[in-house]
């Protein structure tokens, strides 16, 4: 999953962006509004970690902006104003979450976690599919009630097609939620990581659909 942060102090940001990077995220990372609109315009994100008080404005400014665009994208506000009023205007500004500074690096990726759980309609936290079980949380896949161990992204392919069974996920949609914007992007890295998951998981896992992209494999057992 790529989350977006926004955070001018350098130290929180580097925090964040290691602790989410480690919990299985793939994270960006932006200073100010005026640069937090310009990402949220032109990437998907599936949820943004934002500050309240950055150098050109007010987090809740890019909030708002949001909104207005329809975009539906979860958003955690942290501010270290946590007094109850600020609570509310936050939420009531479309906000999905709050959390206090100072915070607990694993409480921030726990409720992003919810947070993208819940945008897309699911209460279980655990990813379910033919036998394989997929655990956010803790990053432990199982097959028929047995470990498999997967790199971070074989993990995150893998994350992106049980979060949308029988979708098709084009390669450019999966090349987004592994690599950040400082990270230079391989030309068969998806096929790659494909192959490796259906060694390690069956090779009807996961289906090719020639010319447009991957999904579950419809005929699994």
């Amino acid at each position: 999953m790529r989350i977006l942060v926004v955070e001018d102090d350098a130290v929180l940001m580097n925090g964040l962006q290691v602790g989410l990077s480690l919990a299985g995220f793939t994270v960006d990372a932006v200073a100010a509004c005026g640069d937090a609109d310009a990402a949220l315009r032109s990437t998907t994100f599936d949820a943004v970690v934002l500050d309240l008080m950055l150098p050109d404005g007010s987090g809740l400014d890019v909030l708002m902006s949001l909104r207005r665009r329809n975009q539906m994208t979860p958003v955690l506000l942290l501010t270290a104003r946590d007094a109850v009023h600020d609570r509310i205007t936050g939420l009531d500004a479309g906000a999905d979450d709050y959390l206090g500074k100072p915070f607990d690096l694993d409480e921030v990726a726990a409720r992003v976690r919810a947070l993208i759980r819940r945008a897309a309609g699911r209460a279980c936290p655990i990813l379910t599919w033919r036998g394989i079980t997929l655990e956010p949380g803790t990053m432990i896949v199982t097959r028929a009630g047995e470990p498999v161990r997967l790199s971070r992204r074989e993990f995150t392919i893998l994350h992106a097609l049980m979060d949308r069974p029988g979708q098709i996920l084009s390669k450019a949609q999966l090349e987004e939620k592994l690599y950040g914007w400082q990270e230079d992007v391989e030309s068969n890295t998806v096929e790659v990581h494909v192959h490796h998951l259906r060694a390690k998981l069956g090779s009807a896992t996961i289906q090719t659909v020639r010319g447009i992209g991957y999904r579950l494999g419809e005929d699994s057992a």
